[in-house]
């Protein structure tokens, strides 16, 4: 590809538009390797970068071709109930309190693992409570 470098008393090389142009086209390509076509073309992949960011603020000339903006749409969601019916939502799982539970009296310990309901509790310190 042509750089066509622009020189002049500024010792900065001035790429011109058509060649900035076709590399950020090129860039702007789905799967391009912005580092990979700058090496190519023989200049600094940052100043490929910066080209493409003024690119895509709308800050290039008027000859480099303007990327449409995104829209969002309006979306709206709608229950089909005849495959609700045939396929219903699975309950959510039910996640059971687990845990320790450690009573030290005199020298005992008493401990208490896994699911633990009331009337089992109850039980284990009435038991305690006989013994103390």
């Amino acid at each position: 590809m042509d750089k066509r470098v622009v020189t002049g008393k500024d010792t900065r090389r001035k790429h011109d538009e058509a060649f900035k142009r076709a590399l950020v086209e090129r860039s702007l390509q789905a799967g391009a390797s912005v580092a990979a076509i700058a090496q190519e073309s023989g200049i600094n992949a940052n100043l490929l970068f910066n080209w493409r960011r003024l690119h895509l603020r709308g800050q290039h000339s008027a000859n480099v071709v303007a990327t449409p903006a995104a829209r969002l749409l309006p979306v709206s969601v709608v229950v089909d109930t005849a495959q609700a019916a045939v396929r219903p939502t699975p309950p959510m799982p039910v996640r059971v309190p687990t845990g320790v539970i450690e009573i030290d009296v005199g020298g005992a310990r008493v401990r208490l693992r896994g699911v633990i309901d009331e009337a089992s509790l109850r039980c284990v310190l009435q038991a305690l409570g006989a013994l103390a």
